[in-house]
């Protein structure tokens, strides 16, 4: 349960422009961004370093989540899972609507489950459908979206760490997570050590066909060896910022690391809207493959989509 947790936690994640890595069937088909021109780098007052310091620093991609306890909203979730040879052997569709116009009420409108999903003793077959079934399906429930500040992970016992450690790699990238070994530091890809290793560039976009947005990737620089990059955990980190405030509205990671231990190879991205005065999760989508030993290899992609946002009258 422990280590399978620990490896689970590098699955979530961000926002690409782009197909998923993973030739396989890909449940997203929402395009929501367009580029229009590259952005050259002049000056010091607006550069690198500032997306650089705007991502270390930002708390409203958190407060996005924690938004979501004062609003009613539907939100449709559809989940596959893959054989060895990347054909869907199950599929999970929820349509639920949150229900937060006073006492919070979570209603099941659809609810089908087709394929391999299940073990005998009810459990799912897979940990990493499990997990997202915690912490997307049931987000009310648990301190994703709590109203306590991240903290250092102390106290609160060993899943309190758990989630603790998921929050900094989603809402903090560019920090250590501590606890977690050999890996723990590869996410630190802002040091100025790890920094010889990957480009920097962004670009002008617009988001939602009206949202002005900065574009920034930063990804493995192509001329380094085979030994250099396959030393590097995260591949490929996008931001999407609104140039109007800053904020940031979107956000994608891929991720692909390999060591006697585990294996994975994982791709995911986080959208923002505007509703009213407030920022808040629109479209959640994950590929990943997982392969650890003793344990079955776990192949799974999702498509979280939340719409409908209506203020309630709850807490």
């Amino acid at each position: 349960m422990k280590k399978t947790f620990l490896l689970f936690i590098f699955s979530i994640f961000f926002f690409n422009a782009k197909a998923q890595e993973i030739p396989r069937f890909n449940p997203d088909t929402i395009k929501t961004i367009r580029l229009d021109s590259a952005v050259n780098i002049v000056g010091k007052k607006f550069g690198i370093e500032t997306f650089i310091d705007a991502i270390i620093n930002d708390t409203s991609f958190y407060q996005a989540f924690r938004n979501m306890k004062r609003y009613s909203f539907i939100a449709e979730n559809r989940i596959y899972t893959y054989d060895k040879s990347n054909k869907v052997d199950g599929k999970i569709y929820r349509k639920i609507r949150h229900n937060n116009d006073g006492p919070y009420k979570m209603e099941y409108l659809v609810k089908e489950d087709n394929g391999r999903i299940y073990k005998k003793n009810g459990k799912y077959q897979l940990y990493t459908v499990e997990m997202f079934d915690y912490i997307f399906m049931n987000a009310y429930n648990t301190d994703f979206v709590s109203n306590a500040p991240m903290n250092s992970g102390k106290g609160g016992g060993s899943n309190e760490s758990y989630k603790d450690k998921l929050k900094t790699l989603i809402f903090n990238p560019g920090r250590p997570i501590k606890g977690l070994p050999f890996i723990g530091n590869k996410t630190q890809i802002f040091t100025a050590n790890m920094r010889q290793y990957y480009d920097y560039s962004f670009y002008s976009a617009t988001y939602l066909d009206s949202i002005p947005v900065y574009r920034f990737k930063v990804a493995v620089k192509p001329g380094l060896s085979s030994w250099t990059k396959d030393g590097l955990m995260i591949k490929e980190l996008v931001t999407i910022f609104d140039k109007r405030n800053f904020e940031i509205l979107g956000r994608y990671v891929d991720m692909k690391y390999s060591n006697m231990l585990f294996d994975f190879d994982v791709q995911m991205n986080i959208e923002m809207s505007y509703f009213g005065e407030d920022k808040l999760p629109t479209k959640i989508t994950y590929q990943g493959n997982w392969d650890y030993p003793f344990k079955k290899e776990e192949r799974a992609s999702f498509l979280i989509v939340h719409k409908d946002y209506k203020l309630g009258k709850g807490k």
